[in-house]
């Protein structure tokens, strides 16, 4: 995840259609294609910031470096489109109930999207990094960009070439031992309540 970014260094038009391509050529349930993508350049990237951000502060450090990211990549998926398409003979199932999901696969396959363009940045040698939008401030967004109403933010990528070459994490990597258990759960240093 690149956290700053060279403002000066453009994003290639092509790069860019390509991690848009892998963003949207990846799983969905049901092939719903409920993930849309909206891009924004150049003044729209400033616009963003300034709908869900306060003008009057003083940007913190992350803030400071993600400002410089000249293209962000709105992620928007459609839960309707997921309980439609499940309610669908073909499926099997006669409501739209989503207590049916294990997991809301609208956001499922949201990620899986982001993932693929994080992925296709770092082969075209850009930086990425995916953060959330503040909650407070969606609405604002969404009028902001006229975005419809079925439509749900789940995230933003942010893509450009980085600034400076990555810090290593003040947090260690969990080893594969803590995260993949085998037949049983094994008890590891994180107990389970």
């Amino acid at each position: 995840m690149v956290r700053r970014y060279d403002p000066a260094v453009p994003v290639p038009s092509a790069a860019l259609e390509r991690i848009l391509d892998a963003g949207l050529r990846v799983p969905s349930a049901g092939f719903t294609q409920g993930v849309s993508l909206l891009v924004l350049e150049g003044a729209d990237v400033e616009r963003y910031w300034t709908v869900t951000t306060d003008p009057t502060a003083e940007p913190d450090r992350w803030l400071a470096g993600m400002r410089t990211a000249p293209v962000l990549v709105l992620v928007w998926t459609a839960p309707d489109a997921y309980l439609d398409r499940y309610a669908r003979p073909d499926k099997g199932w006669t409501d739209r109930d989503p207590d049916r999901w294990t997991a809301p696969y609208w956001h499922v396959d949201a990620g899986m999207s982001v993932l693929a363009m994080l992925y296709a940045a770092v082969d075209e040698g850009l930086g990425a990094c995916f953060f959330g939008a503040p909650p407070d401030r969606i609405a604002t967004v969404r009028s902001t960009y006229v975005v419809p109403t079925d439509q749900e933010l789940v995230g933003v990528v942010s893509l450009g070439a980085p600034a400076e070459s990555r810090p290593r994490s003040r947090r260690e990597r969990r080893s594969p031992d803590e995260s993949i258990h085998r037949g049983l759960w094994r008890a590891t240093s994180h107990p389970v309540s």
